[in-house]
């Protein structure tokens, strides 16, 4: 959460903190970029998705690996308009959440641009997270065959089985919070056959199995996109510093205004994306993909 977070970035800042690579998601993102930005701290976040995150005060000092989440969102529902034939689409959202929220807004303003049918929504609060059968139930009583889930795979795990112990099997949709979903614990893989998410890495795509197989042996398990993103920013980092001209011995400030100057002229290639480019209010351009869990891997759909 975000005291934590901020606990953490003290902490941080204590022992000499140059370069932030983090965090991890938004609402803990949200607490600590100002304080990057007070301390002239640069900063790469993997996967802090929301666009406040690159933006609040005004911020120039923090870019994302991830894309953000109108662009998930705007992404997610373009792609269902171009491959499904006129879907009945259903939303189950988290309203507790900048995250879920910011995807769900854009996603809704995208759909009604294009004229889709969206015959259902139904939010839930971090509290609420275990039974989804009242909204499941609207969902199949509208008539939804595509039910879009811009949430976590541990709520959506929950959906995918009380989905299943009722009979309904729309195709269901996700976005990167989705991955992980495999490898979660105790649950049923079979559940999420089907499952189409909009991701940006896959452990069983051939070009990433070198960094898979690194990954399993030092961890014990399969890597999803949080590690992948996590391992692009250092590689992204390393390269801003050496275009950047940066040394060990500059201050955090000091770095900060290089990379800052240097990170809308660089383009990476990484696990995550092909010629990955940024702008300067720290946005990623880069191609997303789709994939479609079939026999319990992900296969690409495009």
């Amino acid at each position: 959460d975000g005291e934590k977070a901020i606990n953490a970035y003290n902490a941080l800042m204590d022992d000499g903190m140059q370069i932030l690579v983090g965090t991890v998601t938004t609402q803990p993102a949200l607490s600590v970029v100002p304080l990057s930005y007070e301390d002239r701290v640069f900063t790469l976040t993997p996967s802090a998705s929301g666009d406040d995150v690159i933006s609040i005060n005004d911020n120039d000092n923090v870019f994302q690996i991830c894309f953000t989440d109108s662009n998930q969102g705007t992404r997610s529902a373009q792609y269902i308009n171009e491959n499904f034939e006129d879907p009945k689409i259903a939303i189950i959202y988290r309203n507790d959440d900048a995250y879920s929220q910011g995807i769900r807004d854009n996603f809704v303003a995208e759909a009604e641009s294009r004229g889709m049918s969206v015959v259902y929504e139904g939010t839930f609060t971090n509290d609420t997270a275990s039974d989804f059968s009242v909204q499941l139930t609207a969902a199949q009583t509208a008539g939804a065959d595509v039910v879009f889930l811009p949430i976590y795979y541990q709520p959506a795990s929950v959906i995918f089985s009380q989905a299943n112990a009722m009979g309904y099997a729309p195709t269901f949709f996700g976005v990167d919070g989705m991955d992980g979903i495999l490898s979660m614990p105790g649950f049923d893989t079979a559940l999420a056959e089907g499952l189409m998410l909009m991701t940006p890495f896959s452990a069983t795509v051939e070009s990433n199995q070198a960094f898979v197989d690194a990954y399993t042996a030092a961890y014990g398990g399969e890597p999803n996109q949080f590690a992948a993103d996590a391992y692009d920013g250092v590689y992204i980092i390393k390269q801003a510093l050496e275009a950047a001209g940066c040394t060990g011995d500059m201050s955090s400030e000091e770095i900060c205004e290089k990379l800052v100057e240097v990170m809308p002229t660089i383009t990476f290639t990484g696990l995550t994306g092909k010629d990955m480019t940024w702008n300067a209010e720290g946005q990623v351009s880069k191609a997303p993909t789709a994939y479609v869990i079939k026999d319990g891997v992900y296969a690409e759909t495009n």
